[in-house]
């Protein structure tokens, strides 16, 4: 048995650099069959979910801490943007924008004060005077801060309508949304995490549609189902038109024989390719580093049994927050780089089949517990996620091509769109059938 050992390990040695290089060659050969625009626009797409996974195999893959609610993450996380890179808007804050912040602090005074009564009082007087200072505090609130959105929304409210941002460079807004989804995990876990599995997946699910919908009611913060159009890009990616002015540019892309306006796209899509590598690799190295530190065995081992870790005088419940606010500050920086990819906030476009079951399938397809695994699966599942797309209809019209014209053919074709869905269904059970840890198990 032990002369096999040697090979076994080198075969798993082998595994993710071949698993690597297979992906590469599908990213390659979509680029010399559908064009470099499209291949580009995957990979792009592929990194900011390999990130996403990361986030989320902090939190699973360390912990085995269920998160339902990533969707409410990765939006927190794409309202940076908003807040820091887009222009303000003129007389907005002399509009009502103060009394909006006047409002969100009575409401914050309120539960301070309400938490504080509730350790203070006693009995009947307790719920007495927790409930006056709620009601009252909901008055106050409502007085103040309907009044002031109403004049917010009615600047200009078919192009603004909204508070507006800082006008900072985006690059600034990528760790602020990492901060803003940290600064929710730790109120949710504070709250949550002293649950059992399946509540803290009830109450993560909750509350993830619970901030998607404040995001899309809105209008005073992010314009709600209006959008925001035109969010600045990052240094040092131009925009095309930019490109296209300069001479030497089209001079070059005449000499290599490429259309300027294709070689534009190609180059901006490339200056993102460029920095999303450079966050994910950094982000890799600090979660590997921090895996294989004694901090990171220890996660395991509260992961692996909580009781036996609690023995030890390990603080579980502390760790589990610490860990929860830690992948979810990755999973708003995530959501951050969308946006700033996207170039516009559609909060109406978070759903929790794209941003929370997709992930999830990421990080069980690549290996739970296993960074590369994230990584790899986050590139793999889009991939096959924006295929699926192009496959369905094709696969379906060889499949219906032999039958007659009529309802049962008009329903197979129509049906088509929905093969994505079941791609991904039949690569989950596969992988859980022949490989039930992922494509690369964790070690």
């Amino acid at each position: 048995m032990s002369q096999h050992q040697p090979t076994a390990a080198k075969g798993g040695a082998l595994r993710a650099p071949l698993f690597f290089l297979i992906m590469a060659g599908l990213i390659v050969l979509e680029g010399m069959t559908s064009g470099w625009n499209g291949a580009l626009g995957i990979l792009n797409m592929g990194l900011i979910s390999a990130i996403l996974a990361l986030g989320v195999n902090m939190q699973w893959g360390y912990a085995g801490l269920f998160n339902t609610g990533v969707v409410g993450f990765i939006a927190l996380g794409g309202l940076a943007p908003v807040l820091i890179s887009m222009p303000p808007t003129p007389g907005a804050f002399s509009a009502g924008g103060w009394q909006i912040l006047i409002a969100l602090l009575i409401a914050v005074a309120s539960l301070v004060l309400t938490i504080w009564l509730n350790g203070r009082l006693k009995g009947k007087a307790r719920a007495l005077g927790v409930i006056a200072v709620l009601v009252a505090g909901f008055f106050l609130y409502r007085a103040v801060f309907d009044p002031a959105v109403e004049a917010v929304q009615a600047i200009n409210p078919s192009a603004l309508g909204y508070l507006g941002g800082l006008g900072l460079p985006t690059l600034f807004a990528w760790p602020v949304g990492a901060l803003l989804a940290a600064g929710a995990a730790w109120v949710i876990g504070k709250t949550a995490l002293g649950l059992r599995s399946d509540y803290l997946a009830i109450a993560t699910l909750g509350i993830g549609e619970i901030i998607v919908s404040v995001l899309r009611n809105e209008e005073w913060l992010a314009r709600g189902v209006l959008n925001v159009n035109g969010i600045p890009r990052p240094w040092p990616v131009p925009y095309e038109i930019a490109v296209q002015e300069s001479p030497a540019f089209v001079e070059r892309m005449a000499a290599l024989g490429v259309d300027p306006v294709t070689g534009s796209t190609v180059l901006v899509k490339l200056l993102y390719t460029g920095l999303f590598v450079i966050v994910l690799a950094l982000l890799l190295i600090a979660a590997q580093l921090a895996l294989n530190s004694p901090w990171g065995r220890m996660m395991r081992a509260i992961r692996d049994n909580e009781i036996s870790a609690a023995a030890m005088g390990k603080n579980v419940t502390r760790r589990h927050l610490q860990i929860f606010v830690i992948g979810s500050a990755v999973i708003g920086l995530a959501g951050a780089m969308m946006i700033s990819l996207d170039g516009q906030m559609t909060p109406s476009s978070y759903n929790p089949l794209r941003y929370t079951f997709l992930i999830w399938v990421m990080v069980i397809v690549g290996g739970s517990g296993n960074n590369w695994g994230s990584v790899l699966g986050g590139v793999l599942i889009w991939y096959l996620w924006i295929k699926a797309e192009v496959w369905g209809p094709n696969l379906m019209g060889m499949i219906t091509d032999q039958l007659s014209d009529g309802a049962v053919k008009r329903h197979l074709v129509d049906s088509a769109a929905h093969m994505r869905l079941i791609v991904m269904g039949l690569v989950l059970i596969l992988v859980l059938r022949f490989s039930p840890r992922g494509l690369l198990p964790e070690r």
